[in-house]
Order: structure tokens, then sequence, then C-alpha cells
């Protein structure tokens, strides 16, 4: 028994390591592709664009034949008055015109049947146009996704790098730990020769306890991260705990595009041409369309009663002949197939002028988006100015701010040795210190800030490339 405890347990002791190597940190790609796929917009905008490939499809439809079936049945009931014509058959029958007034009443079930097929055969050639200007809107909102998408990456980068910061920010707390930790020894032994006063030592205490504070806050604000990264990503946070991002300057940028390659750009270029196979297609007003045309019919009485009121056949009294009424029963009177088919067009030679008012419309919306693309125009030229401008700043202030930290540095060394040998007080060592973790944040600040410019500046000119932010993607 014994035995058997001790080998379960060497098994729990082998199997712990391996369920722990099966969490692995994902990379940005992994982070970046379930974030594309869980974005609202772009799963909003991916829903909208499918308006455009259903209206494409109901056109490509439009020269497909259409087959309608409709019937009707029920009692019938009607009367007719006939008046009879002028009959002059001399010597033997002369009946001038109207002598004779009958009413026929027809009454009894009837049933109908009627099948309709049309096929249009060429509509003006505004279908072709039409499916043109769909296509070239489907060009525009496939394109506006890159937009989007760019947005994504924006998105899931800063949080990224933020949560690299963070890291960052820990490395230099931790260091700042572990040089007060020996300087409070120092402090401890300076106080018992009496090298130092309470006061100086007391200074050593609170910025530990300050230290301690930027710990706790650190703590806080990668918990806030992590959560922002598993909304966006949806990947567990025990996975997310496991990354250890690192902060590098994005090389220098040279752009190979212009803002014509902007996704809003190239959307309205797109939508102007749309435009103009609009009107092209409202031109068509009043060339003739043409259709195939089928119809189908069958007619049917049932139990039906045909009279007169009066002699159907009059009384001839030349001939001693007595008149007859017409009181005929039928079981079932049918007539089918009763077949049309042929082809039919339809000219508009002047159609109040809604063509001409549809085509003017048309026109409008072009010049709309002409207007759109020239302020869109205006404004991206600014705009590649603006961020351009701010990726050279920032790319200036690493190489600032690394150097702050390298005076900073050393100041702090020379402090740490006038401390030692009782040359400095406690006051000015705490200071030094703070200086050299304000200038190692303020270098790792530079770096996150130098990547979002070169995020914004690539964006500029649509040339956004993960490989350039994270290599090895």
């Amino acid at each position: 028994m014994m035995r058997n405890r001790l080998s379960l347990y060497g098994i729990s002791l082998f199997l712990l390591p391996v369920l722990g190597w099966g969490q692995s940190a994902p990379d940005f790609k992994e982070l970046l592709e379930s974030a594309i796929v869980r974005d609202a917009d772009l799963m909003m905008q991916r829903t909208r664009n499918k308006v455009t490939e259903l209206d494409q499809h109901k056109l490509k439809d439009i020269f497909l034949p259409t087959l309608e079936v409709s019937g009707q049945a029920g009692y019938l009931n009607a009367t007719t008055r006939l008046s009879s014509p002028d009959i002059n058959l001399q010597p033997f029958l002369d009946i001038p015109s109207g002598k004779y007034n009958n009413n026929l009443n027809i009454s009894g079930f009837s049933g109908i049947a009627k099948a309709d097929a049309k096929m249009l055969l060429y509509s003006g050639g505004k279908v072709k146009y039409l499916n043109k200007a769909l296509e070239e809107k489907k060009k525009s909102e496939d394109i506006l996704l890159e937009k989007t998408r760019d947005e994504v990456i924006t998105t899931v980068s800063r949080a990224y790098d933020q949560l690299a910061l963070i890291h960052q920010s820990k490395i230099v707390l931790d260091e700042s730990k572990r040089r007060l930790d020996a300087n409070r020894k120092t402090a401890d032994k300076a106080l018992g020769y009496g090298l130092i006063t309470p006061y100086d030592h007391k200074k050593i205490e609170l910025a530990q306890a300050t230290l301690d504070a930027k710990v706790v806050e650190y703590e806080g604000k990668k918990e806030l991260l992590l959560t922002q990264l598993e909304v966006l990503t949806g990947v567990e946070k025990e996975r997310l705990r496991l990354i250890n991002p690192v902060l590098v300057p994005v090389a220098s940028l040279p752009l190979q595009k212009s803002i014509d390659e902007r996704a809003e750009i190239r959307a309205l270029d797109h939508g102007i041409n749309a435009a103009d196979y609009k009107i092209k297609a409202e031109r068509t007003w009043w060339i003739p369309k043409v259709q195939l045309m089928a119809s189908l019919y069958y007619i049917g009485l049932y139990n039906n009663r045909i009279k007169t009121s009066e002699n159907i056949i009059p009384t001839i009294p030349e001939l001693n002949y007595p008149g007859r009424k017409l009181d005929w029963r039928p079981n079932n009177l049918a007539i089918f197939p009763l077949l049309t088919a042929g082809v039919g067009f339809k000219w508009e030679i002047f159609d109040g002028n809604e063509g001409k008012h549809a085509e003017e419309l048309a026109k409008v919306n072009k010049e709309i988006l002409q207007t759109q693309k020239y302020d869109a125009t205006r404004k991206l030229t600014l705009n590649l100015a603006n961020n351009q401008s701010n990726y050279d700043i920032a790319y200036a202030q690493i190489a600032l701010k690394k150097k702050q930290k390298e005076l900073a540095q050393n100041a702090l060394v020379q402090a740490e040795k006038e401390f030692r040998y009782g040359m400095a007080k406690s006051t000015q060592l705490i200071e030094a210190e703070n200086d050299l973790e304000a200038a190692e944040l303020d270098y790792q600040n530079a770096i996150f800030n130098q990547r979002r410019a070169a995020i914004e500046l690539m964006k500029s000119t649509q040339e956004l490339d993960v490989t350039k932010l994270y290599q090895g993607l």
C-alpha cells in the first residue's frame, strides 16, 4: 500500500509540470487574429455589406423567367339581353330589327385557372449598368473594411504595448527596491554609529513605503490591462499573464505610398465610379424594354343552366311554328387549353420627365462624392504632415530620454558613494533614486509614444505593417 501511494505521488509530481507546460503565452499575432474575429465593428460592417451582395444576386436573377399560377371558383349568375337582328327571307320570313327581345340567363358553378410565364429579354442596358454600379459599391465597402481592421490593430497594439510598459515599470520598481534595501542596511549601520540622524533614517523608510504603494498601483493597472486584452481577444487571463513583452523602438519609416492609397480615398473613387454607372443606367429610361410572355387558361362550367325568358326561335304563323325557349342544362362545359404566347415590348416615349429627374439626382450624388473626396484629400494631407512631425519628435525624444537616464544612473552611483561614506544625506540619495526611476520610466514612455506615432504615420498612407512593430510575425 505504501509503495502504491509513493507511485501515485510520483506520478502526480510528474504530471504537475506537464500540466503547467500546457499553457503557452499567446504572441501578438494570435491576439490580433482573435481580436479581428471578435470585433463588433467589423462584424457589423460585414453584415451590412451583405445587403449589397443580396442586391447583386437580385439583379442577376432579373433575367430569369417568372411563372405565376392563379385560379378561382365560385357561383356564376349572369343575365344578358338579346335583341333580334333584321332577318329578311321573303317570301318565307321577314322579321324587322328589334321585334324580338330576349333575356339570356346563365347560372351555375364556374372554375378558371391561369398560368402566366414572363422573361425579360432586354432591359435597354439598365441592368448592365446597375450591376457595374453594385460591383463598384462592393469594392468600396471591402476597402473600408481595411480601415476598420487598422483600427483594431491600433487598439490591440496599444493595449499590448501598455502591458509591456507596465512590465518594464515593474522591473524598474524591483531595481529601486533592491537598491533601497541595500541602502537601508547602510542607513541602519550609519544610524548605529551616529553618522546620520533618525530623521534621515526615516526618509529611507518613507521611500520604501512609497515604493510599496507604487507596486500595489502597478498590480491594479496590470489587472486592468489583462481584462482589456481578455475582452478584446477572448484569450483567458491565465495565458495572458504569461506574456512578457518588451518595448522596442520602431525603426525609421520611409513611406512608400501617398494619401491616395488611404482607404477613404480609394473607397470614394469606387463610389464615384458607381455614381457614373448609376447615371448611365438612368439614361436608359427611353430605350424599349422587351420581354417574352406566355399564358395558359382553363375555363370550366359545372351543373349549369342556360335559359331564355322568351322564345329563342320566334313563332312563325306562316309556317305554323309555335316557337321555342332555350332551357339547356349541360353537366360540364370546359375550354382547355387556351394558349397565348409571344413577345411584348414597352417603350416610354414620354414619362413626365421622371427619367430625367432620376438622372439629375444621380449626378447630384456624384457631385457630393466628389466634394467629399476633395475635403478628405485636404484633411488627410494635413494629417500626414502632422503625423510625420509627431513621429520625428517622438523618435528624437528616445535619444534625449536615454541620455537623461544615463545621467541619472551616474548621479545615483555618485550619491550612493557619498551616502556610504557619510558625505551626503539620505534626502540626496532618495532624490537621486527618484530621478533615476523617473528617467527610466520616461525612457520607456518615450519608446511607447514613438510606437504610437509610428502606427499613426503608417496609417496616414495605409501602410500599417504589423511586422515592423513586432518581430517574428
